[in-house]
Parts: C-alpha cells; structure tokens; sequence
C-alpha cells in the first residue's frame, strides 16, 4: 500500500511535468500574438527551459542523494507551483521565461529523484520495467493533455486574448495537491546512501570519466541530434499549423496532439518489434521513415486553398499527415537509451544519465533556435526541410554507434 502510494505521487509529478514541458510550443504560439515577439525571440524560452535542466544536472544529478530525493522532489513542486501562479497575476513575456526557467531547474531534480526512487521500490527486475513503461505511458498522457488543456482556454477569435492564461490556476493546483500528497508520503532512501567516505569532488567527476570511452561520445551525440529533430518539429509544430496551414489557434494546438500520440503508438509498439527484430534494423528503417514523412508531408502544404470556415472534416492532408512522422521519430531515443545502459556496468547508469539529459537538453535548446531562426527570416516550409539534415546525420552516427557497441560486447567477453 505505501508504494502504491509513492507510486501515485510520481506518477502525478511526471504528469504534471509532462503538460509544462510540452507546452512551450503552444506558449511560443500565444506570446507572439499576446505580446508582439518575434519567431526568434520567442524560441528562447526553449533555452529557457533546456538550459537549466542541463546546468543543474551537471552541478546537483551526482550528489543529489545526499539532499534526499523526496526533498529533491518537494523543491521542484514548490517551485514550479508558484512560476504557474505568477503567469496569470503578473502576465507578461519576462514571466513566460521565468516559467520556463523554474520548469527547467525543477525538472532537472524530478527526473534524476524520480528515476532513483523507483530503484528504491521496485522489487525485482522486471518489476522495475514494468512501473518505468507505465511512468513513461504517464509522461504520455501529459504531453497529450497539455495540448487539450491549453487549448481549452485559448480564445481562437481574439489572438490577443490573455483567457489562456487562466489554465495555470489548474496546474498550479494539480501541483500544490501533488506537492501535499508527497510530503505526507513515508520514503525509505537508505539503500540510496552515498559512501560515507566518497568526496563530492568524485561523485562530481564519474560523469567526466565516463567520456574516455568512444561509446559514449558517440551516443551523446546521437541523442543530442535525436532530441534537436524531435523539438525542431515538436516545438514549431503548433505555430506551422497556424501559419502555414492556416488553421485557427486552438485547432492548431489541437492538431499537434497528433504527433503526442504518434510518439505514444510508436514507443509501445516498438517495444514488440525490438523482441524479434535487431534494434539496428528498427533505427535505421524509424531514420529513414521519418525522412520519407518530411518528403511527402511538406510539398502538401504549398498553395493551399483554406476554407475560411476550417474544421477537423475540412483541413489539409497535410494538417493529419505530418504529424505521423512522430511514429518513426519514437522508438529511437527509448532505444539508443537502452542499447547505451546495457552496454555499461550498473555502477555507471547514473552517471550515464546525467550525460544524458545535459545533452537532450542542449539538442532540444538548439533545435528549437535554429528553426525559430529559420522559420522567421525564411519560411516554415524550410525549416521543416531542414530536419533533413540531421535526420541523415543521426543515420551516420548510428552506424559508428553499432560499431562501438559491438565492440564494447567484444572487449568485455575477452577473458581476464
């Protein structure tokens, strides 16, 4: 029952997590109409959010045992519940950065206290699998929900109307309720101790060792280009809709949940395929799809007669076709993760980790600014294209990522 419980109230956090984090598109979309930002001003708030994510996992993600991850988790909920309650009480385009700044250093806590706390309840291996499939289903649900709920507040009729705002009195609540539910939850963190008579100097510096292994570089890179394709797309989405296809606001944040629930449908699914198929053929063939998506999709979307009157039934091919690149572009970040964790001891997954997500937040940071960039002082058509570009680097570094992988199996199966 006391798991159950703690289970809840991760389950809630990542929830919760997943809505602020994957609404940074829609966010984007409503303070260039609120508040008269430009495309590329606007895609700061990426960096916002991505940058303090990478800063405090390089400073806190090895030691943070010693803070608890209970407290950890408590922090980050009572910093983010105050950002959400800031937005409407004080709204401008400074609050949206500060928003997205809080997200970013809370998430950065949330997501190492929260891995490490299911290694603390999980009862064997394959109950461990089980509860990290159903907190990553529930990251899902969030990001779906997030493109719903916002989308409920935002008045399609009045670009400039601030109704939206009124959405973060709710997850402000759903955080203040997760935030009570975890401090009134018992956490047994003993088994998580660091040596009593290891530095934090050493803690610190395992991260750093473990880029003396060309495996590691190479899947760093591979994640980092991975994330860069999944923001560029995920981020820019909502405003693509609006302006190149012309869809209503609402609709347009609507409409994105298609590629959430792509991403969803292919991560579950690829699960199944990977039990029969090599995870290398899966990559390669997701690459290549998400390659062949682009280079269907996009050509639609030109000289477009929109009904003025446009509705789910009457939208371009394009608005339901795009969106579909999100079942190739899923399996791929999972799985890299996976082949990557099982390629090194146990002792080293969280240092591993932490490279991890200083990485995908930086991918995600330079994704998001360079089609900003691009989208603003050229078109969304190009930016959209120039996915293409690290599509096919991700299909090269994955072949040195074999490579090394195999290689690493080699060198450990040699005999003392």
């Amino acid at each position: 029952m006391k798991n159950q419980r703690i289970l809840l109230a991760l389950f809630l956090i990542y929830f919760v997590f997943a809505i602020l984090l994957n609404s940074v598109g829609t966010v984007i979309l409503q303070v260039i109409n609120n508040y008269d930002v430009s495309k590329s001003g606007a895609s700061i708030l990426e960096a916002f959010k991505d940058l303090p994510i990478a800063a405090v996992s390089f400073l806190v993600a090895s030691f943070l045992p010693r803070l608890g991850y209970k407290n950890a988790m408590l922090v980050a909920l009572a910093i983010v519940t105050a950002a959400c309650v800031a937005m409407p009480l004080l709204p401008s385009f400074a609050t949206a950065k500060l928003l997205f700044l809080c997200v970013g250093v809370a998430f950065a806590l949330v997501k190492v206290s929260v891995y490490s706390t299911l290694g603390l309840i999980a009862t064997d291996r394959r109950h461990h699998a089980s509860i990290m499939n159903t907190l990553e289903g529930v990251f899902m649900v969030g990001v779906l929900s997030a493109y719903w709920v916002f989308a409920h507040f935002i008045d399609s009729a009045n670009p400039k109307s601030q109704s939206w705002l009124q959405v973060y009195w709710v997850l402000g609540g759903l955080c203040a309720f997760t935030f009570v539910l975890l401090l009134s939850t018992r956490f047994d963190e003993s088994e998580a101790q660091l040596p009593a008579g290891r530095s934090r100097w050493e803690d610190f510096t395992a991260m750093f060792k473990l880029f003396t292994k060309p495996l590691v570089c190479v899947f760093v890179l591979t994640a980092f280009l991975y994330v860069l394709i999944e923001q560029s797309v995920g981020t820019w989405l909502p405003t693509f809709n609006n302006e190149i296809l012309k869809l209503p606001a609402a609709m347009s944040v609507q409409v994105a949940s298609i590629f959430a629930a792509c991403l969803a449908i292919g991560r579950l699914s690829a699960g199944v395929v990977m039990r029969k198929v090599h995870w290398y053929t899966v990559m390669n063939g997701c690459v290549i799809g998400m390659a062949a998506m682009v280079l269907l999709a996009l050509p639609l979307t030109r000289e477009l007669a929109i009904d003025a009157n446009v509705t789910w039934a009457n939208a371009p091919l394009a608005t339901f076709l795009f969106p579909l690149i999100g079942l190739f572009m899923a399996p791929i970040y999972p799985g890299i993760n996976s082949v990557m964790l099982s390629s090194l001891p146990k002792n080293q997954h969280s240092a591993m980790t932490g490279l991890l997500v200083i990485f995908s937040a930086l991918g995600g940071t330079t994704g998001s600014f360079i089609t900003g960039y691009v989208f603003g002082n050229f078109s969304g058509h190009f930016a959209f294209y120039l996915t293409l570009v690290p599509i096919t680097l991700v299909l090269i570094t994955l072949f040195f990522f074999r490579r090394q992988v195999e290689r690493s199996g080699e060198a450990v199966a040699q005999p003392a």
